[in-house]
């Protein structure tokens, strides 16, 4: 199998399409062994607009006049089996280098006139060659947010050439997004789709729902053209009235622009914000108005910021192209956070890029939350009623380690709560065999206290495994910053039940033995108004530089 890729982009090997053409073609890899690639790069080969001479079929057939890099691709398109023409859209039609080389494909037809079944327009040439059995694909970018509607030119250069369905098309609107690395990870998804769309076609043919994937827009309408109209640092009233005398933006302020096209306002929490960006290397402030309707950037400081993000530009750039974590940068200092942190808490929900809402059909399955009842309900039910009767409150705690799974069927289950079952129903059992509740219950404390204590060496604290669902679910336990603030909280809870089976010990000998875990439960709820405090105080205080 020889596969011949004509890269037509005068950027050459920087081509935005040409990052297409390469997952394409790792795709192809992937689905067979046998086959060998020839890459032309028209940038960089010499090939001469066509003269219309005709000496082609006349003085010299099949050997065009003009001596220059044109032969060497004809004798690569009758060497391919497989031909992909890469380019990106210029003017609604292929670059102009790349035209010159399809007009010089002239000495591979013959001057007589036929015509052909199923042919588009009227008058044909036939080939020289043998070309049946030969494939061609065709992909291309351009800088429109969709690439329908827009390729009519090209579908009909093709069409003429090959005839109406007989090639395959990857056609991309938002192509310049391929070069941002702050939409990585959705580029980089887009590039995975047209892999398998490789790795389809050598085997056959693209499928439908491959097919359906690469028609997606990149970004929404009206996120991709902010963005777009931002990367120009051109203030659009200025160049419409001023036209080349326009000032130019500074980079600092088209990366703010840009960062505000990515606000998604379908999550807006209810309430405005302000975000103010003060770039600490360019010596510049900038402030985003986050409301219900979008964004709005804001140049004259006149808004007061309800956060404010003191950064390098530097710094913040690579945060955003996924060079360098924001929680493992704000904790080494490298840039500092003022005022509500709340923003930053939610930063994906409100500046993810905003994708393109998905058909109901391909919307992923909700992931199942955990839930802290499933751990705590056992253990509050052995303490409380246990405390008041033994065997009663024992058969009573082992009833709901049956019920409670049931109860919360549609939560996902924990290695925690796996453990309070078995903990649980084993107290519950010797106490059953007649061990003396004075003892058990201690124990009981000091179990729990262990298990919260010994989570914390372990990678993901006790906490984090409940409250990540209010933080974005599994991403957040990337966060180095919240499992931190989670590890002090198990450490704190931990040593609090420690505590507890000591005093636990010493109310079991009194006379409000049967008390003990209405007791034991004020500390647990002050315990949990600070938690609350804390998650909030920590994160911001680390943020601020203290």
């Amino acid at each position: 199998m020889n596969i011949l890729v004509i890269n037509g982009s005068p950027r050459g090997a920087d081509s935005n399409t040409y990052r297409l053409t390469s997952a394409f073609l790792d795709g192809i890899k992937q689905g067979i062994q046998d086959f060998q690639t020839k890459e032309l790069f028209v940038n960089r080969i010499n090939i001469k607009p066509c003269l219309g001479c005709f000496s082609c079929w006349k003085r010299t057939p099949g050997q065009c006049c003009i001596q220059d890099d044109m032969r060497q691709v004809i004798q690569g398109l009758l060497w391919a089996d497989i031909t992909i023409w890469s380019f990106p859209l210029y003017y609604f039609s292929v670059p102009g280098s790349l035209k010159n080389l399809i007009d010089r494909q002239l000495p591979m037809l013959l001057p007589f006139m036929e015509e052909r079944e199923g042919q588009i327009g009227n008058g044909n040439h036939p080939s020289r060659y043998d070309m049946s059995g030969k494939r061609t694909v065709v992909i291309s970018t351009c800088g429109f947010y969709t690439a329908k509607g827009n390729y009519d030119g090209v579908r009909s250069l093709f069409d003429h050439l090959h005839g109406r369905g007989n090639y395959t098309t990857i056609f991309c609107g938002q192509g310049e997004l391929f070069r941002v690395p702050e939409l990585s990870a959705r580029t980089d998804e887009y590039l995975s789709y047209v892999r398998q769309a490789g790795q389809q076609y050598i085997k056959g043919g693209i499928s439908r729902e491959i097919q359906e994937q690469l028609d997606q827009l990149l970004l929404p309408r009206e996120t991709f053209e902010a963005c777009a109209d931002a990367s120009w640092g051109i203030d659009r009233d200025s160049a419409e009235t001023e036209g080349t005398a326009a000032k130019k933006e500074s980079d600092a302020l088209i990366f703010t622009r840009q960062m505000a096209a990515l606000y998604c306002k379908e999550n807006y929490p209810g309430k405005d914000m302000v975000l103010e960006m003060h770039y600490t290397d360019a010596e510049e402030s900038y402030q985003i108005l986050l409301g219900k309707d979008g964004s709005h950037v804001y140049t004259d400081g006149s808004l007061t910021a309800t956060t404010k993000i003191e950064t390098p530009v530097t710094v913040w750039r690579s945060i955003a192209a996924g060079e360098i974590q924001g929680d493992e940068a704000m904790m080494q200092g490298l840039y500092k956070v003022k005022g509500d942190f709340s923003l930053m808490l939610k930063w994906d929900t409100y500046f993810g890029g905003s994708r393109p809402q998905m058909r109901q059909e391909e919307a992923p399955l909700p992931q199942k939350n955990t839930n802290m009842n499933i751990m705590l309900i056992p253990w509050i039910v052995l303490w409380i009623a246990t405390g008041i009767h033994r065997q009663g409150g024992s058969l009573m705690s082992i009833l709901v380690c049956a019920l409670v799974p049931l109860i919360f069927y549609g939560n996902r289950k924990t290695m925690y709560d796996i453990l309070t079952n078995t903990l649980v129903t084993g107290f519950s059992v010797m106490m059953l065999a007649g061990c003396s509740e004075k003892w058990m219950l201690p124990l009981s404390y000091l179990s729990f206290g262990a298990m919260w204590l010994v989570s914390c060496l372990a990678k993901i604290p006790l906490t984090a495994h409940y409250s990540m669902n209010s933080y974005g679910g599994e991403e957040a336990l990337q966060n180095a910053l919240f499992l931190k603030t989670n590890r002090i909280l198990t450490m704190l809870w931990g040593v609090l039940y420690l505590f507890t089976s000591v005093f636990t010990w010493l109310l079991m000998r009194t006379p409000v033995s049967s008390f003990v875990g209405l007791i034991n439960s004020v500390l647990p709820i002050f315990m949990g108004i600070f938690t609350v405090w804390f998650q909030k105080w920590y994160p911001a205080k680390v943020a601020g530089g203290q």
